[in-house]
């Protein structure tokens, strides 16, 4: 099923296909999200739009229609895909380090909002991690290279690195954990 989760009639759409399919939502894992570093001379409208429609509008809509599912008893957790540059913004990265911090505040906000209908809402902020759009953007040996040089452990992470986290806090086990932000990077410094 496929989604522009900027327009809140097309994740209506993709959330009563899945609804369809699979039943009620108990889980919400928002990880729709573009980046893109400019400097600060070259940012204009489009470069803004782009990465605030979907990485804050499309995390405000997917979870506002995953919320409609969650019932009292049975509750529900909301993980929202942030990233290491909202806790440690790089250079040229303003924008998405705005919108991944926008992740941070919504999470926080979500989580007192929603947390008497037993809602968990957890932010995941993960490093520098070697994804199929990773590997397409311009200069991303670079990254790696960054990466291993400023990650005690030695390497960029990996798409399992994260679902695992992700995994653990959709769990029971972490029954207690909401309006956090958990950084899944290594132990990545700037």
């Amino acid at each position: 099923m496929k989604a522009n989760v900027a327009k809140r009639d097309e994740v209506a759409a993709l959330f009563r296909a899945a609804r369809e399919a699979f039943g009620p939502v108990d889980i919400q894992v928002n990880n729709a999200g573009v980046y893109e570093f400019r400097p600060l001379e070259a940012i204009n409208e489009e470069h803004i739009d782009r990465q605030f429609n979907i990485n804050v509008k499309g995390l405000l809509f997917a979870t506002q229609e995953a919320a409609t599912d969650f019932d009292g008893e049975r509750g529900g957790v909301v993980i929202n895909i942030g990233s290491q540059v909202s806790l440690t913004p790089p250079a040229n990265g303003s924008v998405s380090s705005a919108t991944k911090g926008a992740g941070v505040a919504i999470t926080r906000a979500l989580a007192q909002e929603l947390g008497p209908k037993n809602i968990r809402v957890i932010s995941v902020a993960p490093g520098v991690t070697v994804t199929e759009g990773f590997a397409s953007m311009d200069g991303h040996e670079g990254f790696i290279e960054f990466a291993k040089s400023r990650t005690p452990l030695g390497r960029p992470g990996r798409p399992e690195d994260i679902a695992d986290v992700v995994a653990t806090l959709v769990s029971d086990e972490s029954r207690w954990i909401t309006g956090t932000v958990i950084p899944v990077a290594g132990g990545l410094t700037l």
